[in-house]
């Protein structure tokens, strides 16, 4: 599978059978959107009008089954709900997905708490897209560096920071800055990661950079 960038929380996953959108949002932050026809597309949280004929939408909790892809969407709070809210009523909802063996999740603009069932719901993770933007908005590098621990995942992509090409409602914070908190060094920066199950022997948490496409 083919991972690419497109800033916010925006992601492509390519595999042999599909062609994977993730929180194409980007309309709303100045940038145009990469759906095409016959994409899979997925959100995590409210989301604009999708313009073009996809495959399939999935906005909301659940379990999916397409071209080979397993997906499975997980009740949550988000970022911006009443404190007390329940995960199971959240408005925002955590994606797992099983492309050619990778087991990647997207947490998109989370509550950094989870339970002991959403945990058990997540399993065994390989590549974890997190946002470190914060100041209000998203996930600050605290709350992703919380998740990150919780989570466990093998690889670690970095989501939702400044960009000057972006306009982001609320500032975000600089990607430097945020991995300085984080305390992880990239492992490398690319345009395009190309994953595959054997990639993830080593059990020691790596990060990488992805470049906005």
């Amino acid at each position: 599978m083919d991972l690419q960038f497109y800033g916010a929380n925006c992601v492509k996953i390519t595999s042999k059978k599909a062609s994977i959108v993730i929180d194409d949002n980007l309309e709303e932050v100045g940038l145009k959107s990469v759906i095409k026809p016959g994409d899979v597309v997925l959100f995590s949280g409210k989301h604009p009008e999708v313009k073009v004929d996809t495959r399939l939408i999935i906005d909301q909790p659940g379990e999916y089954e397409v071209a080979g892809v397993s997906i499975r969407g997980i009740a949550t709070k988000s970022h911006i709900d009443e404190p007390d809210t329940k995960p199971e009523s959240g408005s925002a909802t955590i994606f797992k997905l099983t492309v050619d063996d990778v087991d990647l999740v997207s947490l998109g603009h989370v509550f950094p708490e989870l339970t002991d069932d959403q945990l058990e719901d997540i399993g065994t993770v390989d590549v974890l897209l997190v946002p470190v933007g914060g100041n209000g908005y998203t996930l600050d590098p605290v709350g992703a560096l919380k998740m990150i621990k919780k989570i466990e995942p093998k690889l670690v992509i970095p989501t939702h920071y400044a960009d000057k090409g972006v306009k982001y409602e609320v500032p975000q914070q600089e990607l430097e800055t945020a991995l300085k908190e984080l305390s992880m060094e990239p492992k490398e920066t690319v345009d395009k990661l190309k994953l595959k199950h054997a990639d993830f022997i080593s059990d020691v948490t790596k990060l990488v950079v992805l470049k906005r496409q």
